[in-house]
């Protein structure tokens, strides 16, 4: 059997004595597409940051293509192909949108290591850029100022920056967060659109969403698994019920 994109391996992540997770697992196939879900500090945007390498494990294991990246920085995840948004926007705003993309684009090359060399986009890069742009509907909006974009556009940027990169594996976490009705529409289809072969890793508050777009869900509460399972066995789970209830 061939080794899992992912593979969070019993994590436990405690923060001065106090457990932010507790002994979670997630294994993440090639094409598969998850969701995390739960109530505010349930643990699911900790899980990303194990994940990425913002927090190392106080015990358990993440495993990236097959190789152990528990104390792995950031950087390096990246360069081996994995990409994550942010629940709060994080754009470079007095750019252009190209020339965010740009500098996303170039992290996994060689060339990010001329960063003082003037920006060029041409050949493979420009039609990277171009695609990542299409794949969000942005096109139009390639030459504006970030700070002119509207917020749901900039959340849409970010999905764009992260496909720029030619990610192995993406983390989106709470993309919807912040938007209007409209936006949050425009979202879900861009969420939805993804191509098929990219595994995706989806936090979201918001349950409808998250069942909607995921093929697996796994359901976190006080950084504990409490279920897991099809978007239909979560609707239909009792204590996942209880949990949100709870919340409100």
């Amino acid at each position: 059997m061939a080794d899992p994109v992912l593979w969070v391996d019993n994590v436990t992540v405690r923060f001065d004595g106090v457990v932010a997770l507790d002994s979670v697992d997630l294994r993440v196939e090639p094409g598969d597409r998850w969701a995390v879900i739960g109530p505010n500090g349930a643990g699911k945007t900790t899980l990303f940051r194990a994940i990425m390498g913002e927090v190392y494990p106080t015990r358990g294991r993440v495993h990236l293509f097959g190789a152990d990246v528990s104390r792995v920085p950031p950087h390096r995840k990246a360069q081996k192909g994995l990409a994550r948004t942010f629940q709060i926007t994080n754009l470079f705003g007095k750019l252009t949108v190209e020339e965010n993309l740009v500098i996303a684009a170039q992290a996994r090359t060689m060339s990010r290591f001329a960063i003082w060399r003037p920006l060029r986009v041409r050949g493979a890069l420009d039609d990277r850029i171009t695609s990542a742009l299409e794949s969000v509907g942005l096109r139009t909006q390639r030459y504006r100022q970030v700070s002119e974009l509207s917020h749901g556009e900039q959340r849409q940027l970010e999905i764009a920056m992260a496909l720029a990169g030619e990610p192995r594996l993406l983390l989106l976490d709470e993309p919807a967060a912040g938007l209007s009705a409209a936006e949050r529409k425009t979202m879900r289809q861009l969420i939805s659109s993804l191509p098929v072969e990219l595994p995706t890793v989806l936090i979201e508050h918001d349950m409808s969403i998250a069942l909607d777009l995921a093929e697996r869900v796994l359901v976190l509460d006080n950084g504990q698994r409490i279920a897991e399972g099809s978007p239909n066995e979560i609707r239909g789970n009792q204590r996942v019920q209880d949990v949100y209830l709870k919340s409100e």
